[in-house]
């Protein structure tokens, strides 16, 4: 069972529409997406017209959250003084550009989508979520000890753990105290990397016969596609957001 798992679009149809094109190629058996369609770039109402154009089932990040219910505030975890101004003049304007019918559907997006796979007589689950299980904001980066990580997973009853948010991709093998594994991944950002590389990133999820509570053979392997950035930086920099969403987009920080 081959699966496509994308995340953090954030408004950025170029690399939306890239990534579209090579998951076509790659003819995987499903695809989701994990949320965060809007905020930062000037394409909130074209992103979601293209995943429902294509049924692509897809959960709330914290961003489709706070414009589904027309709030000023986003969930984001902002530094400085500035990081605050500027995200406040991002989710301003997403809620101002945002259609009615688009609204809408970030309204009702579900927080998680669980799937269940039987391999050979073994459950194996896979949980696809925006940030964590218990907080749609919450930011698991890849040094998290493995202790709590374990914990998070545990308790969410699930053996794959598919999250974004932090717009870094990773994946990490997790051993628990029983002898099982358990696998963390976070599809890193389509329209928004944070990585030092500007290409989109989606993840494509291969679920074997050999997969196994017991065995970690799991093929999680993660696809930079390279999209015409310079139509993104060009519409941000022609619209009222600020310029240095531009400049973040093209050096991936």
């Amino acid at each position: 069972m081959r699966i496509a798992l994308f995340s953090d679009v954030h408004a950025n149809l170029p690399a939306l529409e890239a990534v579209l094109a090579d998951i076509d190629a790659q003819k995987p058996d499903s695809v989701y997406c994990l949320g965060d369609l809007v905020g930062y770039a000037p394409f909130p109402n074209e992103v979601i017209q293209c995943i429902r154009a294509r049924q692509i089932p897809c959960i709330a990040g914290n961003y489709d959250e706070g414009v589904g219910q027309n709030s000023n505030d986003c969930g984001c975890a902002y530094k400085t003084e500035i990081e605050q101004a500027n995200g406040a003049l991002s989710i301003s304007y997403t809620n101002a550009r945002i259609g009615a019918a688009e609204r809408a559907y970030l309204r009702m997006l579900p927080r998680q989508i669980a799937l269940e796979f039987w391999v050979q007589t073994e459950r194996i689950r896979l949980l696809l979520v925006h940030g964590s299980p218990r907080r749609i904001n919450e930011y698991l980066f890849e040094d998290r000890p493995e202790a709590s990580l374990l914990r998070l997973m545990q308790d969410a009853h699930t053996e794959i753990m598919a999250f974004g948010h932090t717009h870094k991709p990773y994946h990490r093998v997790l051993t628990a105290a029983d002898g099982t594994y358990r696998h963390a991944i976070n599809t890193g950002s389509v329209g928004k990397p944070k990585d030092g590389d500007a290409r989109a990133c989606y993840v494509l999820l291969d679920i074997n016969p050999q997969t196994s509570r017991y065995n970690p053979a799991l093929n999680v392997r993660f696809v930079r596609v390279p999209y015409a950035i310079e139509h993104t930086t060009k519409a941000i920099e022609q619209s009222p957001l600020p310029n240095i969403f531009a400049d973040m987009l093209k050096k991936a920080y």
